[in-house]
């Protein structure tokens, strides 16, 4: 069965061609828009060898929806996420500490596509999601992902507890966000082998994966909101992991002379 999708936008399909060209299959362009930017990201699907065909606007419209199209629209194969197994290959002789991001039960495929951009910004090694009551990779994860979801590998597992125990074993700390923790992020070390675990909107973790977890931490909250939604969470946490193991870098080079 084709797992072919469209994706639209000038950003979006721009990303896709840069991040993963051989994933397009066909790329639908409005025979009327000839501005520089267009041209540009014609020039690249050309480049990577996509077939262009050349479409009138209504016919964009119909294919989009009620999507904003900017006159361009990408047929193409959507990432799958991985197998479980996929985890133990990170765990041979990893040359860094591993980083990684639970996410239990999110269920908007625009904090997911969210998630995987700040995932790979701050270099992580995986997003592990479940496998039931879980948002998988959809072309709107794709389009909002800008190219992260075919550069984050994706692990979906039937057991999210199960798997984080095996983690456990060879090492992994499991942080997991609680707005009703004592314990602040920022008073952890995060330099070791971590994963950030957060819970679906609303409801938070699941109580098998909070039990599953090393440390509870809350999040500063200063104002009058509540919490964050979850992908600006998970951009707080991620970044603060960078910050501690950046920061733990220079001091060991000051260190060594």
């Amino acid at each position: 069965m084709s797992n072919a999708q469209r994706i639209f936008g000038l950003h979006a399909v721009t990303a896709l061609l840069k991040a993963n060209p051989g994933s397009v299959k066909e790329l639908f362009v409005d025979k009327k828009r000839q501005d520089k930017r267009m041209q540009e990201l014609v020039q690249l699907a050309k480049q990577s060898g996509v077939r262009i065909t050349l479409s009138q606007r209504d016919e964009l419209d119909k294919q989009a929806g009620n999507a904003n199209h900017q006159g361009i629209a990408a047929l193409c194969d959507l990432p799958q996420p991985h197998r479980e197994e996929f985890l133990d290959g990170l765990l041979e002789e990893p040359d860094h500490p591993l980083l990684l991001l639970v996410l239990d039960g999110v269920q908007d495929p625009h904090n997911l596509g969210a998630c995987l951009r700040t995932a790979d910004a701050v270099g992580a090694d995986a997003v592990i999601i479940p496998k039931d009551r879980s948002v998988s990779v959809t072309s709107t994860v794709v389009k909002v992902a800008s190219g992260a979801a075919y550069t984050v590998p994706v692990v979906s597992v039937t057991n999210l507890s199960r798997t984080m125990f095996h983690l456990q074993e060879v090492g992994v700390w499991f942080v997991g966000t609680d707005g009703a923790a004592t314990q602040s992020l920022y008073e952890l070390n995060l330099t070791g082998p971590i994963g950030i675990v957060l819970g679906a909107e609303g409801t938070g973790m699941r109580r098998l994966t909070k039990e599953k977890c090393d440390y509870l931490v809350q999040l500063p909250m200063r104002g009058s909101v509540e919490s964050l939604n979850v992908s600006v969470a998970a951009g707080v946490c991620l970044y603060e992991v960078l910050r501690q193991r950046a920061h733990k870098a220079i001091h060991e080079r000051s260190e060594n002379g």
